[in-house]
């Protein structure tokens, strides 16, 4: 589903969460991260056709929604000391709700900043009208000029320009790689062969990024059912093949 948005409106990701939740009217405390992680990206991709500038930020939460949904497919659930099953989510919606609770009273502080900001200060009227012309007097302040100024103005901008070339540059590269297209490759691939290793898998795109999606495609395949797994000779090695459901049908 498409969407437009207004770059001001989000101050930072959380707050890009929270229009995801309320939009589409979502339970916070059983957030679905599939779909929530693919709206979330797609704004980043946003961003980048934009050619705004990712903020850290943004980049920190986007691995965190991948990290939970890559949690939430494993079959093996984490359990806590007590032996109950720890929700990945439970930290995220921990700090959505702390951010909403702070959200709430943005308004009331923006409003009492601004009341406080109308007030003046009572004092000696003449004395900073004397003060202030003063610092706009520049013949007075050429005239107290010093070597030591000068070293002090050439330092400070020497250290800005210094800050300005090793500023950190955020740089976000768009894999060719999604989860649905491998899902739809791997399934093609058993089309033709009844079973494949997961080392085959790995030798057709040995790079890092692709093996990671082609490993998060296999456990959505599992998940709905439609491959099945049996182990293999070999470390870490595997066989995937059709369920007997799918290939019958």
């Amino acid at each position: 589903m498409k969407f437009e948005v207004k770059l001001p409106l989000f101050e930072g990701p959380f707050d890009l969460l929270l229009f995801f939740i309320q939009r589409d009217e979502l339970d916070i405390y059983d957030i679905p991260i599939s779909k929530i992680t693919n709206d979330f990206l797609d704004y980043i991709k946003h961003l980048e056709k934009m050619n705004v500038e990712v903020a850290s930020e943004f980049i920190l939460v986007a691995s965190t929604l991948m990290r939970i949904k890559a949690k939430l497919l494993l079959p093996r659930p984490v359990l806590d000391e007590e032996g109950n099953e720890i929700d990945p989510r439970e930290e995220l919606v921990r700090h959505l709700l702390e951010y909403k609770r702070y959200k709430s009273v943005i308004a009331e502080l923006v409003a009492l900043e601004s009341n406080r900001l109308d007030r003046e200060k009572r004092g000696n009227l003449a004395k900073e009208i004397r003060a202030l012309s003063e610092v706009s007097n520049v013949e007075a302040e050429l005239q107290n000029l010093d070597l030591f100024k000068i070293l002090k103005v050439y330092q400070k901008v020497l250290h800005r320009y210094e800050s300005e070339q090793n500023k950190v540059e955020h740089k976000v590269v768009q894999y060719p790689y999604t989860i649905s297209g491998q899902k739809e490759h791997i399934l093609a691939t058993l089309e033709s062969s009844p079973r494949m290793a997961f080392t085959e898998v790995m030798a057709q795109k040995p790079e890092k990024i692709a093996v990671i999606f082609n490993f998060l495609a296999i456990l959505e395949l599992l998940q709905m059912q439609l491959v099945q797994i049996t182990i293999g000779e070999g470390f870490n090695n595997f066989w995937i093949e059709k369920t007997e459901t799918v290939a019958a049908d």
